[in-house]
């Protein structure tokens, strides 16, 4: 199951189709690594919540583009939560030249490998999620977002 909640407007005013991208990509992710029973929350919101989340779970206070919340193992199989911060994807999707729908799907992708433990911390890291962001994507009919823009990822 997939729970979205859309806490800021922005996203919708700016992305129409913003709920059926974030729930596509979510479930060709969880598919693609082969969890196909459990939950994940996403949250689209603005800059300043998860500015707030950042500080309070990550002691920096600042907004991101995505942050995840994996959950500790539980009977429910809940993976966790991802937020997206609209202003930050936005400018990052305008400042790389690509529509929004793909940022926030190919965003969206990166949190959920994060609640099931990818990460990019190495080199070696960053180039296996990378792998799996761009087959999943790509899957949805999604350009490479590495190709023209590196360091899109939170």
């Amino acid at each position: 199951m997939i729970d979205l909640e859309i806490e800021d407007q922005a996203w919708l005013a700016a992305e129409p189709d913003a709920e059926a991208l974030a729930l596509a990509v979510t479930q060709a992710t969880l598919a693609y690594i082969d969890f196909t029973e459990g939950s994940v929350t996403l949250l689209l919101t603005d800059d300043q919540s998860v500015r707030e989340l950042n500080l309070r779970f990550r002691q920096k206070d600042s907004a991101t583009n995505v942050l995840s919340f994996p959950a500790p193992q539980n009977p429910e199989r809940h993976l966790g939560d991802v937020a997206l911060a609209y202003g930050v994807c936005a400018r990052e999707a305008a400042e790389q030249g690509k529509p929004l729908g793909h940022h926030l799907q190919h965003l969206v992708a990166h949190g959920v490998l994060h609640l099931v433990g990818y990460d990019h911390e190495t080199d070696a890291e960053a180039e296996q999620m990378e792998g799996l962001e761009r087959v999943i994507l790509a899957g949805l009919g999604v350009p490479d977002p590495y190709a023209a823009e590196q360091g899109d990822h939170g």
